[in-house]
C-alpha cells in the first residue's frame, strides 16, 4: 500500500521550441483586443460545454482601472513568486517599501485559449495543429487515490491523463479542460461554495488554476509551490486559504492566499510519499498531512519571525508502522486514522490514544482504510473491502485504552456493503433535491450511487460507470465498422462504439486479459470476430453480433445493442499470451507468449492446432508480412533483443502425433548488439573535428587579412595545442535493452523501436543469411539509424500506421501522442524530422500500450497504462458523422441453435442435461399458457355474447316486455289490504297522539339546539362521471363576542408615551438651565482701548517692531506649523486602550440583535420579553386561531356550495338539451341516432336540507329498507360467497331513494326514440311513391343539419359534465391541503388550550411578582427624578457658589489695586479686610463645603485666605478698626472699610450658599443610598420574576405538541431506524433551518471577510513597522548630520529654535513702545495734575492771602482790644498786673502751627522721595496709581515730563516749582 497514489518523478520535457505554459497573461492586449475579455471568455479547447458565461458589460472608465489594477497586480504577484521560488523553509509577507502592494481584482479572470497546453508541431512543416481533435474519452483512472468531485448534483469531475473530464450525469456529455503545461494533473479539488475548483497540475514548476465553476474560467492560476508535480489539495472552511503539497523531490507543503495568488507558508511536508493534506474544520490554523509510513500534525504558529508553519511528527510507540491513507480531524483537536490491517487510530497530542478494533479482536474492515468522514455527528469509514460502517462520534471521540493491548473494542452502528469485488477509495457527498446522495471511487473501475440514510426506504447501491480497472493491456478496432474492443488484468473484454461514445456489452472471466486482435475480413467478412489472450495461458475467440438479429422467442426480447458469444476456448500457453496475429491469408493463427513459444493454429471452423516453435526469448509482439512481400513470412520480436522470422506452417505437414513442437521450421534470427554508444562516439569526434577546421579557418582567415593590410607576419613558434579530453570508451548494456516494438520495411528487413540505454533511435535492421547454431552467440547491428527527437528518455512504445500509411502514429513512454507524415510510405531522415506532438495520457505511468486507427482512417484510438481510452478525429473536427451508431455484425445463421462453448475453469456452465431440462420446462410452460389463454378466449367469448343478448334486450320495444301487473292473480285482495292497513294507520294514529306530539316537541329542541345553531351542515358534492366527491365543513355558528375589536390602547405605549414626554420636559428643562448659566458666563467687561501715540518717533518705532515681528513671525510660524503638525500627528496616535467606535456600535448592534438559540428546556433559558404569555394573550391568540379556523372553513363551504349551485344548474341545462335532443333524433333514423346521454341526478348528501322533509310514504318506505336490509343481512351472515355481490346489491335501492323517476327519465327517451321510429316505418310502408330529386336535397340537408346538431348537442353535454367533474377534483384537491392545515390548527388551538389551563394557575402568582415589579419600577423612577433634581440643584448652588468666589477675588484684587505699591500702611489694612466677625461660624461652615468633592479649586484657593486670617488673628496685638492710624489715607481707610463689609455680605452669601449645598448633597446621598437599596430590590424581584417566568416556561414544555411529519422529513435516525421514542428530537421549520444554514454561511463569509481584513490590517501594520524603522534610521542619518555640521560649525550643538527664538526679543521691543506710550500719557497726566495744582496753588494763596489779612485784622483788632484793656485796666487798682508775664494763648497757637509746619514739610519730602523712586525705576517712567489720598496731597509742584527730552537712555529731566 506504500506504493498507492505515488507518483514518480516526472520526465516531461516540451519539446525545443515549444511552449510549455503561456506567459502571465497579457492584460493590455486582452483590454486593447476584448473589451470584455475579464467578464467572459469562450472556450473553443473545452469540448461539448453546456455552460454558458456571465456577459457583463464594464464602462470604459472601470476598465482601463481595472485593466491598470490587473497590470499591478501581475508586477507585484511576479516578484512575488521570484521572491518565494529563492526562499526556504516557513515564509513571511514581503515587505516592499517602495511600492505599495495592489490586490487582485475578485473580476479577474485569465483567457482559457492563453493557457491550455495546445498540440506541439514542428516549425515550417506545414502539419496542421489540428491534425487530430480529441472526440471522447472512454476510460476511468481509477487507480488514483482520489479522482472523484462532484461540482453539484448533475456534473461529476474526473482526471483522464491531462484533461480533466466533466461528465454531465443527465445527458452522459463530456466537457474537457487541458492541463497547461502538457506535464499532466496531480489532483482536483472544490472550494467549499462549489463556486470554484482547483487543479494540481505536473510537470516541470506546475501551476495549479483556480477554475470558476459553471463558467470553467481560469480565475487564479498559483506558481512556485512544488518542483514535479502537486498531490493533494485542501481548501480551508472558509474557503480563503488553499494547502498543497508536492510530490518527490521537495515533497513541499505550501499555504496559499489563493484569490491574491500569494504564498502565505511552505514547509517541506516530509522525506517520503505524502498522500493527503487538509485543514481542520474547526481549527483553520491546523493541518494535517499523512502518507507513506507518517501522519503529521501542522499548526501555523505566530512566532517573533512572523508566522510559520510547524509540524509534529506522529509516533507509533508500539504499534506497527503503516501507511496512512485516509483521517479525519476531531473538533476537540484529537485526530483519527485508518492503518493497512483495517484497525482504526485515535491520535491525540501527537501520539497514539488508543486502536480501536471490533469485538473478538476483529478488524474495523478486512484491508486498509482508504477514507474517514464526520457526517452529521457520525463517523463514517471507507474500506477497500467494499463496506462502508457508520460509528458513534461520541464514543469513538472519548475512547480510551483499558489494557495493555491498546486496543479497544467497539462495534459499528450500521454498515452497508456496496458489492463483491468492490474496493472503494473516496467517496463524495452532495444534496439532490434536499436529499444527500453519496457517489463512490471503486478502485475495481466503476463509479456507484450510494444512499447512506440507513431507513426503511434507503435505496440500494447503484452502479452508475463501469470501466477497466488499471492498465489497458491490449485494444483493436473491427476492420468493417466503428467498434473497438479492449481488455484488462481486470477479467474484462468490453466492446465500445466510438461513433456513438457508448460502451456497447462486457464479458468478464476468470482471468484478465493481456493480448487482443479482431479477426480480419478475410477470417469473418461480417467482422464480428476477435481472439483474446490472457494472463493464464488460454486464448478464447469470441464473436460480437446483434442480438436483434436473433429470431425472438415467446415470451422473451432483445434489447441489448450488442452481444458477446464464447466461440471457442483453447489454452496454448503456460503463461501470460502476449501477441496474436492472423495470417494475411486467414488461414493461421500465431499466439505468442512469456513462456518463449509462438504456437499456430489453422484458422477453421474449430481452431484446430497446428504447432509450436521455441523462442529465445518472451515474445514482446508478432506481425505477419504485408501482402506487398511475396512469401508470408512471421516478424517475432521477443523482449530479450532477439527478432525471428519465420514462414507459416502447413498443418498436413506437421506430424502430432506425440507432439506440437515444430522442430524442421526454418528460422533466421537477428540478435540486437547495441550501436548507440558508437554512434555517440562518433557525433563527438565529427563535432571535435568541426571545431578545430573552424579556428584553423578563422586564422588563415585573420592572416589573410593582415597581408591585405601590408602587415609582415612573422613566423611564430606554433602554439601547443592544449590536450583534448579523452573520448569516451564504448559502451555496451549488459542486458540487452528490450525490444518495445518493430515491424516489417521490406523482404526480410524490419524497423525496431527499443527502450533503456538504446532508446532514442530508430534501427533499420535485416535478418542475415548466416546462420549459426546457437542464436545467443549471434552480434546483428543495425545497417540504418535514425535518430528520433527528445526520445532519449521517452523511447517508442507503440507504432501503427494508416490504411494508406500517410502518417505514421507513435506512443511514448509518457503518454504522449506523436504523428509523422510519410511522403513516400517509407521511413527516412527528412520524413522523421516533422512530427506534430500531444501530451494526452498521463505523464508517469500513462504510456500508450496501443494506437489504432478506424478501418476508414477517420478516427484514431489510443489506449494506456493509466486506463484511459481516448477517441480522436482525424483531420476531421468540424465532420458531422452520419453514422449514429456504429453497425454492429449480424449474427451468424443458426447461432441460437448452438451449444455455448464451455469456458476452461467456468464454474458457471450448464451442463447437458441442465440445458435440456431447461429447455423442455420452458416448453412445457408455454404449452399450459397457450392452453391458458385458449380458455380466457372461450370466457371472454361467451361473456360477450352474454353483453351483446343484454344488449338487444334492452333495444326491444317496451310494450313487447311484461309487465309487473301481468304476474299479479287479482288485484282485489291487494285493495282489501290497502283498506285494513288504512284502518290500522288510524288507530295507531289516535293511540299515539301523546307520543307524537311529545317527540314533536323534543324534535324541536333538538332542532333549536343542534340544527339551528348551524351556520353549515355537511353538504356532498359528488362528481358525476367519476367517484370523486367533496363535502363541507359542519360549521357552528360563531358568538358575536369573537367580532368584537380587540384592538385596544395597550399599557405599554401608553407608558412609553409618557415615558417620552418627561424625558422631553426633563431635557428642555436642562438646556433651559444650562444657556442661563452659559449667558452669564458669557457677560464679561470689555478691555478698553489704549490710545495709540500720535508721535513719529512712535510710529517709527512701531513700523521698525512691525518689520521685526513679521520676520519673526514667520520664523516662528514655520517652527508652530512644525509643532501643531507634530502636535496633530501625536493627537491623531491612538491610545493602547483606544477602541474604534465604529467597532464598539458594532458589537453593541450585534449583541443587540444576536439571536438566542437556547433550547428551551435549558436550564439558562431566559424567556425574552416579547415572548412573556399570560392569560390574556393566550385567549386573544385562541380567539384569533378560532377565528381564523372558522373564517376559512366558511371560505371552503362557500365554495363547494356555489358548486353544488352549478351542478343543478347543470342539470338542468342537461335536461334541457336532452329535450331538444330527442326533438332533433326525431327527425332522423333510429340507425342515425346516437345515445342519449344520461341525465345526472342529485345524491341524497348533496341535498341534505331534504332529510328535514318527510312525509309518512318516506317514513313507510325508509322502514321497509330497514326490514329489508335487516333480513339481507341475516342471508348474507351465512354465505361467505355472497360478500362479493353485497356492495351493488345494497346500493341498488339508492338509486331509487335519489329520485323514483330516474328509471322513468332514463327509460322515456328510449321509448319516445322507439315510438318515433314506429311511427316512421308506418309513414313509409304507407307512402310508397318515391320523392323526387328536390326533395331528396331538402331530406338530405336536413338530415345533415341534423346530424350536425345532435353530435354538437352530445358533445356540449358531455363537456359541461367534464368541466364540472374537473371543477370538483380542483376544489377537492384545495381541500384536501386544508384539511391538512385545519388539523393542524386543531391541534395548536388544543395545546394552546392546555397552556391557558397552566397559565390561569400561575396567573395569580405571577400578577403579584409582576405588581411587585412594577412598584419598585415606579418608585426607582421616582428617586430618580429626585435625584435629578437634587443634581439639578446642586449643579445651581455650585455655579453661585463659584460667582460669590469670583467676586470675593475682585474684591481683593480691588483692595491691592487701591493699597499701591510700597504702602506703609498695607499689613495693617490687610487686617482691617480681613478681620473676623463670626469665626466660630465661618469654620464651620468650611468643615462643611470640604466634604464636597467637587469644589477642589475653592480648597485650594481658600486655606490661604483662612491662614492669613487665623494668622493675623493670633498676633498679641490689638488695634481699632474704626480709627483711621496716623499718616494713613483717609480715603483710602474709609474704602478699606467698605470692602471689609462687602467681604462679610460676600462670606455670609457664601456660608449660606455652601450650608444649602451642603445640605442637598446629604439629601443626594441618603436618596442613593435608598436608590440602590430600590435597585437591589427590582434587581430581585426581576430575576424571582424571570425565574418564575422560566418555571412557568417548563411547566409549558411539558405539554405533548403534536407536529404532523412526513417520513422524508425525520432525520432522527438511532442505528439506521426510526426510533419509537422522540424526546430527544427537535423539530425545525424549514424556514428556520434554512435561515440558521444561510447564517451558517452568513457567518462564514462575515468571519472571512474579517480575516481578509485582519490580514490586510497586518499587513500595513507590519509595512508601516518597516516604515517606521527607516524613517528612524533616516531621522538618526540626519541628526548625526546635522550634529556634524553644527560642530564643524559652531564647534558645539545649538538649538536653532532657540536662537531664532531669542535672535530678537519683541516682547522688549513692545515693552519699550509701551513704556513710551505710558511715558507720553503720564506726562500729559502730570501736565493735567501741575495746572491742577497751580489753580489749587492760586487759591490757596488766595485764601491764605484773605486769612493773612484776617489774621491781621484780628491782631489788630486784639492790639486795639489790648490798648482798650490797658487803659481800661490803668482806670482800675492793679493796674498793668495782667499784662506783665507771657501770654498763654498766643504760645499754644504758636506752638500748634510750628507743629503743623513740621508735618507739612515731612509729607512732602516723603512724596518727593517717592516720586523720585517711581520716576528713576529701571529708567522708564511709570505713572502713580490713583488713590483716595491724591486729593489732599500738599501743595506741592510734581516733575513734569517733557517730550523734547525723551529718549531712550537719556535720563528725564524734572523743573521743579514752588508755589
Amino acid at each position: 500500500m506504500a506504493d498507492e497514489g505515488k507518483n514518480t518523478k516526472s520526465s516531461f520535457s516540451p519539446p525545443p521550441g515549444k511552449e510549455a505554459m503561456s506567459s502571465f497573461p497579457k492584460e493590455q492586449e486582452a483590454a486593447d483586443e476584448k473589451p470584455a475579455e475579464g467578464a467572459q471568455a469562450d472556450h473553443p479547447g473545452v469540448k461539448e460545454s453546456k455552460t454558458s458565461l456571465p456577459k457583463e458589460s464594464p464602462t470604459a472608465g472601470e476598465w482601463e482601472e481595472e485593466v491598470e489594477q490587473v497590470e499591478s497586480d501581475t508586477e507585484s504577484i511576479e516578484g512575488d513568486l521570484e521572491e518565494q521560488d529563492n526562499s526556504e523553509g516557513p515564509l513571511e509577507a514581503h515587505k516592499r517599501p517602495e511600492k505599495v502592494e495592489k490586490k487582485i481584482s475578485e473580476t479577474f479572470f485569465y483567457n482559457y485559449e492563453d493557457i491550455y497546453s495546445c498540440p506541439f508541431v514542428t516549425e515550417d512543416s506545414g502539419i496542421p495543429i489540428n491534425l487530430l481533435t480529441l472526440k471522447h474519452s472512454f476510460g476511468y483512472d481509477c487507480t488514483r487515490s482520489v479522482n472523484l468531485l462532484l461540482m453539484d448534483s448533475q456534473t461529476l469531475m474526473y482526471i483522464a491523463g491531462n484533461q480533466v473530464v466533466l461528465l454531465d450525469l443527465k445527458t452522459k456529455s463530456q466537457s474537457y479542460l487541458r492541463s497547461s503545461s502538457g506535464g499532466g494533473i496531480g489532483f482536483i479539488t472544490a472550494h467549499p461554495t462549489k463556486q470554484y475548483f482547483a487543479v494540481g497540475e505536473k510537470g516541470k514548476k506546475p501551476n495549479l488554476i483556480i477554475y470558476d465553476y459553471p463558467s470553467l474560467r481560469p480565475y487564479r492560476i498559483l506558481r512556485g509551490g512544488t518542483e514535479e508535480a502537486y498531490i493533494f489539495g485542501d481548501f480551508n472552511d472558509a474557503g480563503t486559504l488553499l494547502a498543497s503539497v508536492g510530490s518527490s523531490p521537495d515533497y513541499m507543503l505550501t499555504i496559499w492566499d489563493w484569490k491574491q495568488e500569494k504564498v502565505m507558508l511552505r514547509s517541506k511536508a516530509f522525506s517520503q510519499d505524502v498522500y493527503k493534506v487538509t485543514f481542520s474544520a474547526d481549527n483553520e490554523e491546523q493541518l494535517t498531512t499523512s502518507g507513506a509510513g507518517h501522519i503529521k500534525f501542522w499548526k501555523m504558529a505566530l512566532t517573533f519571525t512572523g508566522l510559520k508553519l510547524q509540524g509534529a511528527l506522529g509516533r507509533f510507540g508500539k504499534t506497527a508502522v503503516t501507511d496512512i491513507t485516509g483521517y479525519v480531524e476531531l473538533p476537540d483537536g484529537k485526530v483519527i486514522s485508518g492503518t493497512e490491517w483495517g484497525n482504526l487510530l485515535l491520535w491525540e497530542g501527537g501520539l497514539i490514544k488508543v486502536e480501536l478494533c471490533r469485538a473478538g479482536h476483529k478488524p474495523c474492515h478486512s484491508g486498509p482504510i482508504s477514507q474517514l468522514v464526520l457526517d452529521e455527528g457520525e463517523l463514517v469509514t471507507v474500506g477497500r473491502d467494499g463496506f462502508i460502517r457508520v460509528w458513534n462520534f461520541e464514543t469513538i471521540d472519548a475512547a480510551d485504552s483499558v489494557d495493555d493491548t491498546g486496543l479497544l473494542e467497539v462495534e459499528p452502528m450500521n454498515e452497508l456493503h456496496v458489492g463483491r469485488n468492490v474496493s472503494l477509495s473516496f467517496m463524495s457527498k452532495v444534496h439532490d433535491c434536499g436529499q444527500p446522495i453519496w457517489y463512490a471511487q471503486d478502485n475495481n473501475g466503476a463509479i456507484w450511487k450510494l444512499d447512506l440514510t440507513f431507513s426503511n426506504m434507503t435505496r440500494d447501491p447503484e452502479c452508475l460507470y463501469t470501466f477497466h480497472s488499471g492498465r489497458i493491456e491490449a485494444m483493436s478496432v473491427s476492420p468493417v465498422t466503428y467498434l473497438m474492443a479492449t481488455t484488462a488484468l481486470d477479467r474484462s473484454v468490453r466492446i465500445y462504439d466510438f461513433i456513438s461514445n457508448s460502451q456497447l456489452s462486457e464479458i468478464k472471466f476468470k482471468q484478465g486479459g493481456t493480448a487482443l486482435m479482431w479477426a480480419p475480413c478475410v477470417v469473418n467478412p461480417k467482422g464480428g470476430l476477435i481472439a483474446v489472450g490472457f494472463e493464464d495461458g488460454v486464448v478464447r475467440i469470441i464473436e460480437v453480433y446483434d442480438p436483434k438479429g436473433l429470431p425472438v422467442l415467446a415470451g422473451q426480447t432483445n434489447t441489448e445493442n450488442a452481444e458477446i458469444n464464447l466461440k471457442h476456448v483453447f489454452k496454448p500457453h503456460a503463461t501470460a499470451v502476449t501477441a496474436l496475429a492472423y495470417e494475411r491469408n486467414g488461414d493461421v493463427l500465431a499466439t505468442g507468449s512469456k513462456d518463449k513459444t509462438v504456437f499456430f493454429f489453422a484458422v477453421e471452423d474449430e481452431y484446430r492446432p497446428i504447432g509450436f516453435i521455441c523462442v529465445p526469448g518472451p515474445v514482446q509482439a508478432l506481425q505477419w508480412s504485408p501482402p506487398s512481400h511475396v512469401k508470408s513470412m512471421l516478424l517475432i520480436l521477443c523482449e530479450n533483443g532477439f527478432a525471428l522470422q519465420a514462414p507459416a506452417p502447413l498443418p498436413e505437414e506437421q506430424d502430432t502425433v506425440s507432439t506440437y513442437q515444430i522442430k524442421n521450421l526454418p528460422m533466421q534470427y537477428f540478435h540486437f548488439y547495441s550501436v548507440k554508444s558508437r554512434i555517440k562516439l562518433e557525433e563527438e569526434i565529427a563535432l571535435r573535428e568541426k571545431k578545430k577546421h573552424e579556428k584553423e579557418k578563422a586564422k588563415l582567415e585573420w592572416i589573410k587579412q593582415q597581408q591585405e593590410m601590408g602587415k609582415e607576419i612573422e613566423e611564430e613558434e606554433p602554439e601547443e595545442e592544449p590536450e583534448e579530453e579523452p573520448l569516451p570508451p564504448l559502451y555496451v548494456p549488459e542486458e540487452p535493452s528490450p525490444i518495445l516494438c518493430g515491424f516489417y520495411s521490406a523482404p526480410g528487413k524490419f524497423w525496431l523501436s527499443l527502450g533503456g540505454y538504446d532508446s532514442g533511435f530508430l534501427y533499420h535492421c535485416e535478418f542475415s543469411s548466416n546462420h549459426q547454431d546457437d542464436p545467443e552467440n549471434r552480434q546483428d547491428e543495425p545497417f540504418e539509424v535514425i535518430a528520433i527527437e527528445d526520445t532519449d528518455n521517452n523511447p517508442i512504445h507503440q507504432i501503427s500506421f494508416c490504411t494508406s500509411r500517410l502518417l505514421m502514429f507513435c506512443g511514448m513512454q509518457n503518454g504522449a501522442l506523436r504523428v509523422y507524415p510519410l511522403q513516400d510510405k517509407d521511413l527516412s531522415v527528412n520524413t522523421l524530422k516533422e512530427y506534430w506532438s500531444f501530451n494526452v495520457h498521463d505523464n508517469d505511468y500513462g504510456q500508450i500500450q496501443g494506437i489504432c486507427s478506424s478501418y476508414d482512417d477517420r478516427f484514431l484510438i489510443t489506449c494506456g497504462g493509466d486506463g484511459n481510452i481516448f477517441t480522436f478525429n482525424i483531420l476531421s473536427p468540424e465532420d458531422v458523422h452520419k453514422e449514429l451508431k456504429a453497425k454492429i455484425p449480424s449474427p451468424r445463421s443458426g447461432l441460437e441453435k448452438e451449444k455455448a462453448a464451455e469456458d476452461i475453469e467456468d464454474p458457471n456452465a450448464y451442463n447437458i442435461e441442465e440445458v435440456k431440462q431447461r429447455k423442455e420446462y420452458e416448453r412445457i410452460m408455454k404449452e399450459a399458457e397457450e392452453k391458458k389463454n385458449k380458455k380466457r378466449e372461450q370466457l371472454i367469448a361467451l361473456r360477450h355474447e352474454f353483453l351483446f343478448l343484454l344488449q338487444k334486450n334492452q333495444e326491444l320495444p317496451k310494450h313487447m316486455q311484461l309487465h309487473r301487473e301481468q304476474y299479479e292473480m287479482d288485484h282485489r285482495i291487494f285493495e282489501e289490504l290497502e283498506r285494513q292497513t288504512a284502518q290500522r294507520i288510524q288507530l295507531v294514529q289516535k293511540e299515539l297522539a301523546w307520543e307524537h306530539e311529545k317527540h314533536l316537541i323534543g324534535l324541536q329542541k333538538l332542532r333549536n339546539q343542534f340544527r339551528d345553531s348551524l351556520e353549515f351542515d355537511t353538504v356532498v358534492v359528488h362528481a358525476i362521471q367519476s367517484n370523486h366527491q367533496i363535502s363541507t365543513y359542519r360549521l357552528l355558528a360563531i358568538s358575536e363576542k369573537y367580532y368584537q375589536d380587540k384592538e385596544r390602547p395597550s399599557w405599554k405605549k401608553t407608558v412609553l408615551k409618557q415615558a417620552w414626554k418627561q424625558a422631553e420636559e426633563r431635557e428642555t428643562v436642562t438646556e433651559t438651565r444650562h444657556a442661563s448659566i452659559f449667558e452669564g458666563e458669557a457677560e464679561k467687561p470689555k478691555t478698553s482701548e489704549v490710545r495709540k501715540p500720535t508721535t513719529r518717533y512712535i510710529e517709527s518705532k512701531h513700523e521698525q517692531i512691525r518689520r521685526i515681528v513679521e520676520k519673526s513671525d514667520k520664523v516662528k510660524a514655520k517652527i508652530m506649523k512644525r509643532k501643531a503638525e507634530w502636535d496633530e500627528l501625536y493627537k491623531s496616535k491612538p491610545s493602547d486602550d483606544y477602541e474604534n467606535p465604529k467597532d464598539v456600535e458594532a458589537i453593541k448592534e450585534a449583541q443587540e440583535n444576536m439571536g438566542c438559540y437556547k433550547l428551551k428546556t435549558a436550564t439558562n433559558y431566559r424567556v425574552p420579553e416579547h415572548k412573556h404569555m399570560n392569560t390574556e394573550k393566550k385567549v386573544m391568540q385562541l380567539k384569533s386561531l378560532e377565528l381564523l379556523i372558522h373564517r376559512r372553513k366558511v371560505n371552503m363551504n362557500k365554495e363547494i356550495m356555489s358548486l353544488r349551485d352549478l351542478k343543478v344548474s347543470i342539470i338542468d341545462e342537461i335536461k334541457r338539451l336532452v329535450q331538444e335532443l330527442k326533438s332533433i333524433q326525431g327527425a332522423l333514423d333510429l340507425s342515425e341516432c346516437l345515445p342519449l346521454p344520461l341525465i345526472p341526478q342529485l345524491h341524497p348528501d348533496e341535498v341534505p336540507e331534504k332529510k328535514f322533509e318527510y312525509d309518512s310514504d318516506i317514513l313507510l318506505k325508509f322502514k321497509e329498507e330497514q326490514e329489508a336490509k335487516a333480513k339481507l343481512q341475516e342471508q348474507l351472515e351465512g354465505s361467505p360467497s355472497s360478500c362479493a355481490f353485497r356492495h351493488g346489491f345494497l346500493r341498488a335501492p339508492s338509486i331509487k331513494e335519489i329520485d323514483p323517476m330516474a328509471p322513468a327519465a332514463g327509460a322515456h327517451p328510449m321509448k319516445t326514440a322507439s315510438s318515433v321510429v314506429t311511427e316512421q316505418r308506418k309513414v313509409s310502408e304507407i307512402e310508397k311513391a318515391e320523392p323526387t330529386e328536390m326533395e331528396l336535397e331538402i331530406l338530405m340537408r336536413e338530415k345533415m343539419k341534423n346530424l350536425y346538431l345532435q353530435e354538437t348537442l352530445i358533445k356540449k353535454i358531455n363537456a359541461l359534465v367534464t368541466n364540472f367533474d374537473a371543477e370538483l377534483r380542483f376544489l377537492r384537491h384545495k381541500k384536501l391541503k386544508l384539511d391538512v392545515q385545519m388539523k393542524s390548527a386543531d391541534l395548536r388551538y388544543i395545546t394552546w388550550y392546555e397552556e391557558l389551563l397552566i397559565l390561569k394557575n400561575l396567573e395569580k402568582h405571577e400578577n403579584l411578582l409582576q405588581g411587585h415589579v412594577n412598584t419598585l419600577i415606579r418608585e426607582q423612577e421616582a428617586m430618580q427624578s429626585k435625584l435629578n433634581s437634587y443634581l439639578a440643584q446642586m449643579e445651581d448652588r455650585k455655579c453661585e457658589i463659584v460667582k460669590l468666589q469670583e467676586c470675593e477675588k475682585a474684591l481683593y484684587a480691588n483692595f491691592q489695586a487701591s493699597l499701591g505699591e510700597n504702602n506703609e500702611f498695607a499689613h495693617f489694612l490687610t487686617k482691617v479686610l480681613k478681620k473676623k466677625i463670626k469665626c466660630m461660624e465661618k469654620k464651620e461652615v468650611r468643615r462643611e463645603a470640604d466634604e464636597e468633592d467637587e469644589n477642589e479649586e475653592e480648597n485650594d484657593e481658600e486655606p490661604t485666605l483662612g491662614t492669613d486670617e487665623e494668622n493675623s488673628g493670633s498676633e498679641d496685638e490689638v488695634f481699632d478698626d474704626s480709627v483711621c492710624p496716623k499718616n494713613c489715607n483717609e480715603a483710602l481707610f474709609q474704602n478699606t472699610i467698605q470692602l471689609q463689609q462687602k467681604r462679610l455680605d460676600i462670606e455670609k452669601a457664601l456660608t449660606e450658599e455652601k450650608k444649602v449645598a451642603a445640605n442637598l448633597r446629604k439629601k443626594y446621598n441618603a436618596l442613593a443610598k435608598k436608590a440602590k437599596v430600590v435597585e437591589t430590590s427590582l434587581d430581585t424581584a426581576d430575576r424571582e420574576l424571570k425565574t418564575f417566568q422560566w418555571e412557568k416556561q417548563q411547566r409549558l414544555n411539558e405539554l405533548y405538541v403534536v407536529v404532523p411529519l412526513k417520513l422524508h422529513q425525520v432525520e432522527y435516525l438511532v442505528n439506521g431506524e426510526m426510533p419509537s421514542d422522540f424526546s430527544q428530537a427537535l423539530v425545525f421549520t424549514n424556514q428556520s433551518l434554512e435561515y440558521l444554514q444561510k447564517r451558517i454561511v452568513d457567518l462564514h463569509n462575515e468571519k472571512r471577510m474579517q480575516r481578509e481584513i485582519y490580514k490586510k490590517a497586518q499587513e500595513q501594520h507590519k509595512q508601516l513597522v518597516q516604515d517606521k524603522k527607516e524613517m528612524e534610521i533616516k531621522i538618526r542619518q540626519l541628526e548625526e548630520k546635522c550634529n556634524h555640521l553644527m560642530m564643524k560649525k559652531f564647534g558645539r550643538l545649538v538649538d536653532f529654535e532657540a536662537v531664532q527664538a531669542h535672535s530678537v526679543n519683541i516682547r522688549i521691543e513692545e515693552l519699550e513702545v509701551q513704556i513710551m506710550e505710558k511715558e507720553y500719557v503720564h506726562s500729559q497726566e502730570l501736565k493735567e495734575w501741575e495746572e491742577r495744582i497751580l489753580d489749587l496753588q492760586q487759591q490757596l494763596m488766595k485764601l491764605t492771602k484773605e486769612n493773612t489779612s484776617k489774621l491781621q485784622q484780628l491782631t489788630q483788632f486784639c492790639r486795639e482790644k489790648q490798648q482798650l484793656e490797658t487803659k481800661l485796666a490803668s482806670l482800675k487798682n492793679d493796674l498793668g498786673v495782667e499784662f506783665q508775664g507771657t501770654r498763654t494763648t498766643d504760645i499754644k497757637e504758636k506752638a500748634r502751627l510750628e507743629s503743623q509746619l513740621k508735618h507739612t514739610a515731612r509729607d512732602t519730602a516723603l512724596l518727593r522721595e517717592e516720586i523720585n523712586l517711581l520716576s528713576r525705576k529701571d529708567g522708564c517712567l511709570f505713572l502713580q496709581p490713583s488713590s483716595p489720598q491724591d486729593s489732599q496731597a500738599p501743595t506741592e509742584s510734581f516733575p513734569v515730563l517733557t517730550p523734547e527730552t525723551v529718549t531712550n537712555n537719556s535720563p528725564v529731566s524734572l523743573k521743579n516749582g514752588h508755589g
